[in-house]
């Protein structure tokens, strides 16, 4: 077997977001979705403004305005989806807030707290959380962790699939699942080639975005639906610390991570087939990197051990900033070149959960069926199941934006069912949906690379996905209960 050496190229998600081109980007023509959903939008926005709402105040009407736009703009994105995150916001304050252009009641929520959604204490968390992440791109810490830790699993391409998994839900559980699948990409490049064409290189092509959404579960930054989640319950005066989100999702991640391997060596790669390979590494060691390395493990440590010396995971994020750029190993370039639009989005998000609370319009939604008499677990399972069926056609941030704010309403009014159930479940649900190409930026990079079909996608995501929210509606919530994480 050839025993290739693997060069360190920065991964596609972060060679895309620092490009820059002298001659103005082409505007694409608008897709026939978009164009409609333009239309549906303007014509949802307008309705709850010029028809009488039964049953609901004024301010509740305008929101509900906003809300349908959100909901036409995000399912169709006619528009970037961080635009309608920022509509949503300006929205509010023109027509909720105490600085609305219309006539608003004395106690209207202060504009503050809808423009507050930028500097919200999550937006912070993840804000470090993408410093850090590029500072491992930046170094070639990510690959160079990739080489190490993948050589135990050489030898059988089964086993070698399974250290895949591994690492790559490792690194999502930090970086962006975007920015962990093009890294893990330019990895098994080699691997690829090692392996005869056909349904063993489907296998290995579909366990990277596979665990990468998985793996992005795992931790309060791997990725915006658990942000979301944090800043809904953190509004309503609930903290889950770092460590007890790792101990509500990691467990699950786990188990779905190891099913899934499961599911893959027995669909793609035959028994006996084997690989071998020589990853080589290329640690940098000047002062710049060793004080990143530094850096990085401490503010790690510091998330994983939050119960101990009591620092909120949200200051160690901007503590990681401020090391970072005092030290000189980032500097205000790669501050510029962060998914600030992932950010705005989350913000949108919040800014969207806290207008619907303030106007009564969470109310009103509920009130249109009667939850009460439904139990809570069943909320439970239609809550998740909604979460992953809206985010296999939708991205999952803009599920996550639209169902959370809800369900944290139905948390208030259904006995027996806590907040921090609800928005985590919806979190973790709308993570699992990977059905489609169109899915998740992971498994449009998996179908980008040809070795991967829609029909075997679809075959596998359902299957994780399904069997997982059912893992995670049924189990985890006692499961929980039982460690008092609740």
């Amino acid at each position: 077997m050839p025993t290739p050496s693997v060069r360190r190229p920065r991964p596609a998600a972060v060679r895309d977001r620092r490009a820059t081109t002298s001659r103005p980007a082409r505007r694409e023509p608008m897709s026939r979705t978009q164009v409609i959903g333009l239309v549906l939008g303007v014509l949802a926005f307008l309705l709850p403004l010029l028809l009488d709402v039964p049953g609901l105040e004024e301010m509740g009407e305008r929101m509900l305005a906003i809300f349908l736009l959100a909901i036409v703009l995000w399912v169709t994105e006619a528009i970037p989806l961080v635009a309608t995150a920022v509509l949503v916001i300006g929205l509010e304050v023109l027509l909720v807030s105490n600085q609305a252009l219309v006539p608003v009641p004395e106690d209207a929520t202060s504009y503050s707290k809808f423009l507050g959604a930028l500097a919200n204490p999550v937006i912070i968390l993840f804000l470090g959380g993408f410093l850090v992440a590029d500072g491992a791109a930046k170094y070639h810490l990510d690959k160079n962790l990739a080489a190490v830790l993948i050589k135990p699993f050489t030898g059988s391409a089964r086993t070698t699939v399974l250290g895949l998994m591994v690492i790559t839900a490792l690194l999502s559980m930090f970086m962006s699942n975007t920015a962990t699948t093009a890294t893990m990409f330019a990895v098994i490049i080699p691997i690829l080639g090692a392996l005869p064409s056909g349904k063993p290189r489907t296998g290995l092509a579909l366990s990277i975005p596979v665990a990468a959404n998985v793996g992005g579960i795992g931790t309060p930054v791997g990725t915006p639906p658990n942000a979301i989640a944090l800043g809904a319950l953190a509004e309503r005066g609930y903290h889950v610390s770092f460590a007890s989100w790792m101990l509500m999702a990691v467990p699950l991640m786990v188990v779905i991570l190891i099913g899934a391997w499961l599911l893959l060596i027995t669909l793609f790669i035959p028994k006996g087939l084997g690989v071998e390979l020589d990853m080589k590494t290329s640690w940098a060691t000047d002062r710049k990197a060793i004080t990143f390395y530094v850096i990085a493990a401490c503010v790690i440590v510091l998330w994983m051990t939050e119960s101990l010396h009591g620092v909120n995971a949200n200051v160690v994020g901007f503590l990681a900033v401020v090391a970072l750029l005092v030290t000189k190993v980032m500097g205000g370039e790669d501050l510029g070149r962060l998914s600030w639009p992932v950010l705005w989005l989350v913000a949108g998000g919040i800014a969207l959960g806290d207008g619907v609370g303030a106007t009564g319009l969470d109310t009103w939604i509920l009130s249109l069926f009667d939850w009460s008499a439904m139990p809570a677990l069943v909320v439970v399972i239609v809550m998740g199941a909604l979460g992953l069926g809206m985010s296999n056609v939708i991205s999952h941030s803009a599920a996550s934006n639209l169902l959370i704010p809800l369900a944290m309403g139905l948390a208030t009014g259904i006995d027996g069912l806590e907040p921090v159930t609800i928005a985590v479940v919806l979190a973790l649900a709308c993570s699992l949906g990977m059905s489609l190409p169109i899915s998740t930026p992971p498994n449009a990079i998996a179908y980008a690379t040809g070795e991967v079909t829609t029909a075997d996608m679809a075959k596998v995501g359902v299957v994780v996905g399904v069997v997982g929210t059912a893992l995670l509606v049924l189990l985890m919530p006692p499961l929980w209960g039982a460690l008092g994480l609740l």
